[in-house]
């Protein structure tokens, strides 16, 4: 049997790793590998198809081959994410594989073309050595932190129509380090996530208070600054509630810690939703997950909406009804209160963001034109202080 019958074979074989045979490199190289000697045409299409695809992505085909194989999910790397017992015929399954893998990663231009019937000037990659058996030992070992498949991939999802996971390509940046003021506020839900990812108990988490103090931004700086310590955020949005069961099920082996969260959340009396996460947060018959919790904002400290009509009305029993509504946000183990800034922590927050941005002000000149635009923006909050100082580093007369 010659080398490229033995690679061909080899993937068609594959068993742990099959799914990769649909991967455009390692297709391309299988067609490749099966097509006769003789025919040249059909070699060279699918030589340039295997590089084409390669070129898509980088022009190293061991750092590619290192990429896909680490990342991908399949059944070994589920039952040890999850802590099951792996049979010796699976562990036996897996090296050969790797070997398999590892021989592919190393093959330069030279080697293909040695078994083509051509002179033409073909195009090359590069490669270097690896050793994928140990890589793949290394990184199951360290699964917590870098998960597998899309999780490996990514560290924030929205939730799609039918409750899929959908990854964020281009996931908002903010860093802990360039939010100013809450301090307090933001280390309590920091020291709840620390507790989340050392397999604590951590609390779901209701970050309330007024708008535009930073209580999205506070968990999408939490799901940046420990993403590569295990975390993956998932936001959801309030119509989308029922799919958590769904998504609980689907994380409950997945050895990577987990924010749900739920922005902006507010319910009127009636609303069907209220139930739903109610029963999630503490009564379902389900098992209370660890790791998985629910963050969620709003600009209520109560949830649910509530008119003077609701407290006049007919209702027999208005006290137990009224306990009933404000029963959801006591289901939270955490409330951290973000309330509107006074004048010295809104001059603190204009500071320090103008520093971050450059800006050259005289101070007193500072606070005063912040607090001015301040109170034509309906109010102080770091958001105002942000859109105030951007537009200063912009260069436009505010």
């Amino acid at each position: 049997m010659t080398p490229r019958e033995e690679i061909g074979y080899g993937l068609d074989a594959l068993v742990i790793f099959r799914s990769l045979q649909q991967d455009p490199v390692l297709r391309a190289l299988m067609q490749f590998c099966h097509t006769d000697k003789e025919n040249t045409p059909a070699q060279i299409r699918f030589y340039s198809a295997m590089v084409s695809a390669l070129y898509e992505r980088a022009d190293d085909l061991t750092g590619y081959l290192e990429q896909i194989v680490l990342e991908h999910e399949n059944v070994y790397v589920q039952r040890a994410g999850a802590g099951e017992t792996i049979s010796q015929n699976m562990e036996t399954c897996l090296h050969t594989e790797l070997k398999l893998l590892n021989r592919i990663a190393m093959l330069t231009p030279a080697m293909i073309q040695a078994e083509m019937q051509t002179s033409i000037p073909l195009p090359a990659w590069q490669t270097h050595k690896t050793d994928l058996d140990k890589l793949y030992t290394q990184r199951v070992a360290e699964i917590s932190k870098h998960g597998y498949g899309i999780y490996a991939r990514h560290h924030m999802f929205t939730v799609g129509a039918s409750g899929e996971l959908v990854p964020v390509q281009y996931p908002d940046p903010i860093a802990l380090e360039q939010m100013v003021g809450y301090e307090r506020e933001r280390g309590i839900v920091v020291e709840n996530t620390k507790a989340l990812l050392a397999g604590k108990y951590a609390s779901n988490v209701l970050l309330a208070g007024d708008a535009g103090t930073g209580k999205s931004a506070t968990v999408k700086a939490i799901a940046n600054a420990f993403k590569d310590d295990g975390l993956r955020l998932i936001e959801l949005n309030k119509d989308q509630l029922c799919y958590i069961p769904q998504i609980m099920d689907h994380l409950c082996k997945n050895p990577l810690k987990f924010i749900l969260f739920i922005d902006d959340l507010t319910f009127s009396e009636d609303d069907p939703n209220f139930g739903t996460l109610k029963a999630t947060l503490e009564g379902s018959i389900a098992a209370r997950m660890r790791n998985t919790v629910i963050y969620a904002t709003s600009n209520r400290r109560h949830l649910v909406k509530e008119s003077m009509s609701d407290r006049s009305g007919d209702d027999l029993h208005a006290a137990d009804t009224r306990q009933e509504l404000m029963s959801l946000a006591a289901r939270f183990g955490l409330t951290v209160t973000f309330q509107q800034p006074d004048k010295d922590r809104y001059d603190t927050i204009l500071l320090e963001l103008a520093k971050q941005y450059g800006v050259q002000m005289p101070s007193d000149q500072l606070f005063i034109k912040g607090q001015a635009f301040a109170l034509r923006a309906g109010g102080r909050s770091p958001r105002v202080a942000k859109q105030f100082v951007e537009l200063l580093a912009a260069g436009v007369k505010v």
